[in-house]
């Protein structure tokens, strides 16, 4: 097999199925909610089969959690640039501009008004444990720097970070915008959480 070869299916067809599935789930998902999310639909928004689904995700919930994990992984990178205070506004720019979005919007809307059973509730657990571990190296590194004490509670630091966004988007439907960032980064800051 050539180079070329080589190259040409690592991100073959099985990639362009994937991200179809993937983006025909989180569509579902903002018109739908969790509850309403069904492979079948997902399987006839891809143009594939039900089947080729069940072989990559052996359940809904877990097809779910992989879209939104693959979407948040793109869409909210871990910024690494150098301080914690500018790691912090750049992420939770990214965490606004996301709840702004149109699909942003109906995502955050759609989990936050979904039933709880039991699976559901797994799968959104396990999609913030995922997420914060992928952003507390923000804060594993602050400490690492001396920026924050090494007794700080990364979870928490997290969770009041982007607590005030949601709050804004779900709630109050206030504007996300730079200025409240900055106070809600300042704020937590002065705070020193531990």
């Amino acid at each position: 097999m050539t180079d070329q070869a080589v190259r040409r299916r690592t991100g073959g067809r099985s990639a362009r199925v994937r991200q179809a599935v993937l983006d025909a789930a989180l569509q579902a998902l903002a018109e739908h909610g969790p509850d309403g999310v069904s492979v079948a639909e997902i399987a006839r928004q891809a143009g594939v089969h039900e089947t080729s689904i069940y072989r990559r995700w052996s359940t809904r919930e877990q097809l779910v959690m992989d879209a939104l994990l693959a979407y948040s992984q793109r869409e909210l990178p871990v910024p690494d640039t150098g301080t914690l205070r500018e790691d912090l506004l750049t992420f939770l720019g990214s965490v606004a501009t996301y709840l702004d979005s149109p699909l942003g919007k109906a995502l955050a809307r759609a989990m936050a008004a979904s039933d709880d059973d039991e699976t559901l509730a797994a799968s959104r657990a396990g999609f913030w444990e995922s997420r914060f571990e992928l952003a507390r190296v923000m804060i594993d590194r602050a400490m690492d720097r001396g920026e924050l004490p090494r007794d700080t509670d990364p979870m928490l630091v997290l969770e009041l970070l982007i607590a005030p966004l949601h709050f804004r988007a779900l709630l109050t439907r206030q504007p996300l915008d730079d200025d409240h960032a900055e106070r809600v980064v300042d704020a937590l800051l002065r705070g020193k959480t531990h």
